[in-house]
């Protein structure tokens, strides 16, 4: 009875027709086969294509490749579901699917809420997605099979975009496959040769989706000159530099040396031509090589206080020898006649608009605005305070803190950038596990999302966790739907969501959450509520007398998830049992709070120990959805307060 007809040959196209197909068998489960076939000049079924095949208008697409208009036409029989692109398509395809009744509420198929129906539904929609700029990069803890199940889910709510941090990330990889901080699990290490194969292995599975590949980022400042940054943020061997590159290391305190004996952290001297040329020839040959990269990211040294103090460098900032880096690699890609697309990175040492160079050749770039000192309780909504702009001091740098602060430093960038600008996010970073519950950080990222274009942002890659869906996904759902349509409210987004991850109960859940999230002041969890600072930054006694309600609404809620743990949807079964796991977690953190607030230092340090110790017991269960890794990190920033006895 149904048709499947792909209008243009593409790959992506192929996989769209594929999706569909999959998934209207699994909807109408009786339904039969349903062929596909390629066939321009299809009138009937359903027809999956560019908007170009139909000659539907895309005239308000800036650039048709980027920017994501999805149309969709369908009666009960078939018809059109076409995109401005491939990856624009197959996001047309899952809307479309989207109402039909299906959702994706986890990553996987433990993830998929998909209902049994009679014929598909009529839909007459069309929508130019209101953010360019819609992903997620690679960070914590990964395994490969996360890595996977995250690309495939990423169309899923309306994203566009994957990065991968590092040309070999198995300092993300290492953390997961070692069991760093698990009791229980012994390491079953990777290789590089490995994980390099897995990057492979996630790329192809993002090109079959047509998502935007974002490539690399920090690692230019080492790898050129023959130092290994691979092992990030952990500690290397000293004198791993080979002899003839010890000249290009940025000089600190009159030594060449690497910072903190970190090779991901140490810049270069990057006012001698000879090291600007090194790193110039060495990205332009990746670039040649890995020819399947949309958007190649060059970032400077991660950290702070690490600019080279020698008397040369010290004639400009970081930002203006930074600028003459990227002119001359432009001038490099230019020569060797290739076409990639470079992001650049405003980010701690170049948070700072250069004094004096400018960017050449704008087309070739886009800005990547990276606020990592900003305070997850305020959002873009502010606006920027120009008076808060404080001038560059080499390696005495301050970040700034307030969003008002921290977008001065956007507005100064941009009076001499006129390209795309997006931003770099750390939502979820270990910041999730300080909003244990979902909710504040949920709103905070929504009304982010909405004040964007305010600031001529066009989206952004969140930095974060792969497995960042504990206790729910709702934090994530609101980023993929906002950032693809901001005119949904937030209360439409939360119904949306808690609906279908828990069913008929769902208000209940949704106001347990919310309720925890009260007594759990997330501004306490970062640091902001000490009413002492002698006495350290989690020193706040009022907080004590919330802990026992916190453990009172646990203990009353617990057998509401005892009624509703088996769900005839397998993906509400999942939600409901995560929220037995997340149980433990609450308690834990609540006797956590209980010293820390009153600088009981020592007690606190026990309670975090126990506490990661009971997690990494129940790891296996709900590694898909947690991290422990970033769990573990998140709470031994409690312990690391300089008040503390």
């Amino acid at each position: 009875m149904y048709k499947i007809f792909k209008i243009t040959s593409d790959s992506t196209i192929d996989f769209a027709a594929e999706e569909l197909k999959k998934y209207l068998r699994m909807m109408m489960p009786r339904c039969g086969e349903i062929p596909i076939k390629y066939a321009p000049e299809a009138a009937e079924g359903f027809r999956i294509g560019l908007m170009s095949d139909f000659g539907l208008d895309t005239s308000d697409a800036e650039d048709i490749t980027l920017d994501d208009i999805i149309y969709i036409d369908a009666d009960k029989s078939g018809g059109i579901i076409a995109g401005s692109n491939p990856v624009a398509t197959l996001i047309a395809i899952y809307r479309y699917l989207r109402f039909c009744g299906c959702r994706w509420i986890f990553p996987g198929v433990d993830g998929e809420c998909i209902p049994i129906i009679d014929e598909p539904a009529e839909v007459s929609y069309r929508k130019h997605a209101d953010h360019r700029y819609r992903g997620q990069c690679n960070e914590g803890a990964e395994f490969q099979q996360s890595m996977i199940e995250t690309i495939d889910f990423t169309p899923k709510i309306g994203l566009n975009t994957y990065m991968l941090e590092f040309d070999n990330p198995i300092c993300y990889y290492n953390p997961y496959y070692d069991h760093t901080h698990s009791s229980v699990r012994e390491p079953e290490p990777v290789s590089r040769d490995t994980v390099l194969q897995w990057k492979r292995q996630c790329e192809a599975e993002i090109q079959k989706r047509g998502l935007h590949f974002h490539d690399m980022g920090h690692g230019w400042t080492a790898e050129p000159f023959g130092i290994d940054s691979s092992n990030g943020w952990f500690v290397d061997e000293e004198d791993f530099v080979p002899p003839e590159s010890r000249k290009y290391v940025a000089m600190l305190n009159g030594e060449r040396k690497l910072l903190d004996g970190k090779a991901l952290l140490s810049n270069v001297c990057m006012s001698q031509k000879e090291a600007r040329s090194i790193m110039v020839n060495y990205i332009a040959d990746y670039a040649q090589k890995q020819n399947n990269v949309d958007f190649l990211h060059v970032w400077l040294a991660d950290g702070e206080h690490n600019a080279c103090e020698c008397e040369e460098c010290r004639k400009k900032t970081p930002s203006d020898w930074y600028v003459i880096l990227l002119n001359e690699l432009d001038e490099e890609l230019t020569k060797r006649g290739l076409d990639t697309h470079i992001v650049f990175i405003v980010y701690t040492n170049t948070f700072w608009a250069p004094l004096e160079e400018v960017i050449k050749h704008q087309k070739r770039f886009t800005m990547l605005y990276a606020p990592l000192g900003r305070v997850y309780t305020e959002t873009y909504a502010k606006d920027a305070d120009m008076d808060k702009l404080i001038p560059y001091t080499l390696n005495q740098i301050k970040r700034p803190s307030g969003m008002s602060d921290a977008l001065a430093y956007l507005y100064d960038w941009k009076k001499n950038w006129n390209g795309d600008c997006f931003c770099y996010e750390y939502h979820f970073f270990w910041y999730q596990y300080w909003n244990i519950n979902n909710m504040f950080l949920s709103k905070i990222l929504y009304e982010d999302i909405c004040s964007l274009k305010k600031h001529g942002l066009s989206g952004i890659i969140e930095d974060g966790s792969q497995r960042s869906f504990f206790p729910t996904g709702f934090q994530f759902y609101v980023y993929g739907e906002t950032l693809f349509d901001s005119s949904v409210s937030f209360e439409e987004l939360k119904e949306d969501y808690f609906s279908h991850a828990f069913g008929k109960n769902w208000k209940e859940v949704a106001m347990y959450l919310e309720t925890l999230s009260e007594y759990m002041d997330t501004a306490y969890y970062l640091g902001l509520k000490s009413v002492d600072a002698e006495k350290g930054k989690f020193y706040c006694p009022e907080m004590a007398d919330k802990m026992p309600k916190v453990r009172e609404l646990v203990e009353n809620f617990k057998p509401v998830i005892q009624e509703n743990k088996n769900q005839s949807c397998r993906a509400s079964t999942v939600a409901w049992q995560l929220l037995t796991y997340h149980a433990i977690a609450v308690c834990g953190i609540a006797d956590i709070t209980e010293y820390k607030c009153v600088g009981k230092h020592k007690e606190a340090r026990d309670a975090i120990e126990k506490l990661i110790d009971e997690m990494s017991k129940h790891e296996i269960y709900i590694e898909r959805y947690y991290d422990h890794y970033l769990f573990a990190h998140s709470f031994h920033h409690m312990k690391i307060d300089m008040k503390d006895a």
